[in-house]
């Protein structure tokens, strides 16, 4: 590893005058410097993050906590997507990215917070975790800078997706294809998205004037292809079965296209399906799926931005939620029934 002494030496000066040179000091001729940093770049001097870090009190690193209950990890396609957005927008402003570890197995015993401040994070992004976790918590409330994604807290920006404007655009499309019995599979997790879209579904089906019965309503895991069959199993075994059943996630629609295929049955000819998340193969497959795309890069340059935004200049960055709508992908696999 190349040193301040070593650029001393190839220069004919001393390391207090490199140092003055590489950080710009005033007292330095204007040719020293462009002397020495022509040097410093010629011999591969990278200055040394931790002495860097002691200097200037930051570590340009962000702490990204992300534990997924399914433990599908960076394979969950949504967050990946929104990571991926997130690191390119980080790493163009200068920031490396470090993911805290979520691991309860952990052997080190240290919070998210204690861990955050042990690594010197400048701010940390906060997805797909549980946010009643009392470590959670802790770290929302410590002066650390932080962003939540699909989220809120009161004292912290979030970014959002429309989950209530989506799924009610997906019930009135699918309203509109004729369907009156429309049955919704949703996610188990107590989350603020798993309760804004069944808060929604509700709604816009009230607004429409469908009533639907309770056995209409079933919960599966997330992302979960095998207890999305089952529960379509059930829904496919009622007496007065649902004309559409719409899935938490499209993963979950995969699930449900097994269960119908496996009676015999054919999506949209004989049951129709739509997903929720709009991930890549859900638009590459036959039928095509309907679904809600969320816009994954949006949400993930945003809240980059934002945390970005926090850390730089803190007293004039508004706390607000920012809400970011998806879209329509209106697919194959709701077909259209003829009302008389």
């Amino acid at each position: 590893m190349v040193s301040l002494k070593d650029i001393s030496k190839a220069c004919g000066v001393s390391i207090a005058t490199v140092s003055k040179a590489l950080n710009d000091h005033s007292d330095i001729s204007k040719d020293t410097k462009e002397k020495i940093r022509e040097v410093a770049e010629q011999l591969g001097y990278h200055p040394n993050a931790a002495a860097q870090a002691l200097k200037t009190n930051r570590s340009n690193n962000i702490g990204v906590l992300f534990v997924d209950e399914a433990n599908s990890g960076l394979t969950h396609d949504y967050f990946s997507h929104v990571l991926d957005s997130f690191k390119k927008k980080a790493e163009q402003e200068g920031f490396d990215i470090t993911f805290i570890n979520g691991d309860r197995t952990r052997n080190n015993n240290m919070s998210y917070l204690s861990h955050a401040i042990y690594r010197g994070f400048d701010g940390v992004v906060i997805a797909c975790v549980d946010f009643s976790d009392p470590e959670v918590d802790e770290l929302i409330k410590s002066n650390i800078p932080v962003v939540t994604i699909d989220h809120s807290f009161f004292n912290r920006i979030s970014i959002v997706s429309d989950n209530i404007k989506g799924m009610r655009e997906l019930v009135t499309y699918v309203y509109e294809q004729g369907h009156r019995k429309i049955a919704y599979i949703h996610g188990h997790e107590d989350t603020a998205v798993t309760q804004s879209r069944l808060a929604s579904f509700h709604k816009t089906l009230q607004d429409l004037g469908v009533t639907i019965p309770d056995e209409y309503l079933l919960e599966a895991p997330y992302r979960n292809i095998e207890e999305a069959k089952k529960a379509t199993d059930k829904l496919l075994d009622l007496k007065n079965p649902p004309t559409c059943i719409l899935y938490s996630d499209d993963f979950a629609a995969f699930g449900g296209m097994n269960a119908i295929r496996e009676r015999g049955l054919r999506v949209p000819n004989d049951i129709s399906i739509a997903g929720y998340d709009g991930i890549e193969i859900a638009r590459r497959i036959s039928p095509l799926m309907t679904t809600i795309v969320q816009d994954t890069d949006r949400i993930g340059r945003l809240a980059a931005s934002k945390l970005i935004d926090l850390i730089n200049n803190p007293k004039a960055t508004l706390i607000e939620q920012i809400v970011i709508p998806g879209t329509l992908e209106k697919g194959e696999s709701v077909g259209k029934i003829k009302r008389k």
